[in-house]
């Protein structure tokens, strides 16, 4: 998509800060002044680490399916699917057999994740 700084396309793996967070798990990230986005693309069994940060996140699964570990429990997700996550609370998640693309929103945005590098806290 042409259209100038503030227009992008999930397809274009040239937009966006990149970021490997764990074997399988790579993202894109879109910063603005007060909000964050994170476009994960998640290989098939794939897993993130559980962790936390103050941020609040909300997650949307575009495609594919996986568990949402949230706060100890296990919530089954599927494409259409999204949550909330309160800042501090531990969460992860694991790709299905298909794997997974989700689109995670940060407020405000996340600090470590302003530069390409890997992991989900700071290099």
């Amino acid at each position: 998509m042409s259209g100038g700084e503030e227009f992008y396309s999930m397809d274009d793996e040239s937009q966006g800060i990149a970021r490997e967070l764990a074997p399988g798990l790579n993202t894109r990230i879109f910063v603005g002044d007060n909000s964050m986005l994170s476009l994960a693309t998640i290989a098939p069994h794939a897993e993130g680490t559980l962790h936390s940060h103050p941020e609040e996140q909300w997650g949307i699964m575009l495609e594919g399916s996986g568990i949402r570990v949230q706060n100890g429990q296990e919530f089954a997700v599927k494409a259409g699917d999204f949550w909330r996550t309160p800042g501090g609370v531990e969460h992860t998640l694991k790709a299905g057999p298909d794997g997974a693309r989700v689109l995670d929103v940060f407020s405000p945005p996340r600090e470590a994740y302003r530069k390409a590098g890997s992991g989900f806290g700071s290099d």
